[in-house]
């Protein structure tokens, strides 16, 4: 059993989960240092603040710091299926990413979820949107 260490953060973070793009999420969680050891020595995997330390090292707000769009709304990083089958992701997330028009994404299909990896034009490297 690994001792618990303190959870990776900033670039350190998104470079060692960069590393790790070939492991489950709950593994790259656990080697990041985002894990408990109970009482009875069962190790659990702190997943939701593995993902949250991943959004804010992205420069992506949460909570009550993310920032209101235009209209007044904040965003709920919730979306829904339309009627033609498309999910649209809105301009206040790509904003936040730096997209822009023409990047090009690979769409992986997990169970109950969607994972997208931007493609860089420069090289054959990627960098993943979903941790």
């Amino acid at each position: 059993m690994e001792a618990a260490t303190t959870p990776l953060v900033g670039k350190a973070l998104l470079q060692r989960v960069k590393d790790l793009s070939h492991l489950p999420r709950r593994e790259k969680a656990r080697m990041c240092g985002y894990y408990t050891v109970g009482k009875d020595n069962q190790t659990r995997v702190n997943l939701s603040e593995f993902v949250e330390a991943v959004l804010v090292a992205r420069g992506t707000p949460v909570g009550s710091d993310a920032t209101k769009d235009g209209r007044g709304r904040e965003p709920t990083y919730r979306v829904s299926v339309h009627k033609n089958g498309q999910i649209v992701i809105g301009s206040t997330y790509t904003e936040q990413m730096g997209l822009k028009p023409g990047d090009e994404f690979e769409i992986k299909l997990g169970y109950k979820h969607i994972q997208l990896v931007k493609l860089d034009k420069s090289s054959s490297g990627a960098d993943e949107f979903a941790a």
